[in-house]
C-alpha cells in the first residue's frame, strides 16, 4: 500500500478574536466606519476588512474619507477581487462579519450564494461555517425581491439587521444612534461593550 501523507496539525485558535468588516454601496457608510473605531477600542478583537468600489464612492459623499482613510483603521485589509485570499476559506477562524452598510446587491448575491468577490464569498464561507452573519441592509421600500432575498438569508442562519434607530433613549445626535445600533449589533456577535446604554425598563410611567 501506498505510505499516507502525514496529517497536518490544525492550526492554533487565533490570539485576538477576529471579526470581518465589509463596506458596500448602500448609504449609511458612517455605520462601518463607526464599527471599525469601536473595535479599535476593544481589547482583544482583531478586524478584517473588506470595501467595494461603490462602498469607497460612499465613504467619499457621505463622509469625504477616501479608502486609504478607512483602511487605516483596520488591522487587517483585502482587496474584494482576491477570491484567494485567507478570509475565502472557511479554514480561517473568525468569529463573525458584518455588512455594514449592505447593498441590495450584496444581499442578493448572498442570498443566492454566487461567491462573485470576495465579500460576498467571505460572507457564504461564514454562513456553510455556522458562524455569525450580519447584514445591515439599506433600502427602502423594500420590493418583493428584497424580502425575498432577506428570507433566503434568514433561512441560512443569517441576520438580518436594518439600522433603524431606536428612540426610547432619546438620542441628542446621530453619533449616539448610531453607537446605539452598533452596540446591539456586538451583542449579536458576544462582543462587550461596557459603555452601551441599556433600557432599564419604563420610571413613573403615566404620572
Amino acid at each position: 500500500m501506498p505510505d499516507r501523507p502525514p496529517l497536518q496539525a490544525l492550526p492554533a485558535a487565533p490570539a485576538r478574536r477576529r471579526l470581518v468588516v465589509a463596506i458596500t454601496g448602500a448609504t449609511g457608510s458612517v455605520y462601518g466606519v463607526r464599527l471599525l473605531q469601536i473595535l479599535q477600542e476593544i481589547d482583544g478583537i482583531e478586524s478584517h476588512l473588506l470595501v467595494s468600489d461603490a462602498g469607497v464612492l460612499n465613504l467619499h459623499h457621505e463622509l469625504g474619507m477616501k479608502r486609504a482613510d478607512v483602511e487605516q483603521l483596520a488591522d487587517v485589509v483585502y482587496n474584494v477581487r482576491d477570491v484567494g485570499a485567507a478570509i475565502a476559506s472557511g479554514s480561517f477562524q473568525a468569529d463573525g462579519m458584518v455588512v455594514a452598510p449592505c447593498s441590495m446587491r450584496t444581499l442578493a448575491a448572498v442570498a443566492h450564494g454566487l461567491s462573485d468577490n470576495l465579500i460576498t464569498r467571505a460572507a457564504d464561507v461564514v454562513l456553510k461555517e455556522r458562524r455569525r452573519l450580519v447584514l445591515m441592509v439599506r433600502e427602502t421600500p423594500f420590493n418583493l425581491a428584497h424580502l425575498r432575498n432577506m428570507t433566503a438569508v434568514t433561512e441560512m442562519g443569517g441576520i438580518i439587521f436594518p439600522p433603524l434607530p431606536g428612540f426610547y433613549q432619546r438620542p441628542q445626535s446621530i453619533a449616539e444612534m448610531v453607537d446605539h445600533t452598533l452596540s446591539r449589533v456586538l451583542d449579536l456577535l458576544g462582543i462587550a461593550q461596557p459603555q452601551a446604554a441599556r433600557w432599564n425598563g419604563l420610571k413613573n410611567a403615566g404620572e
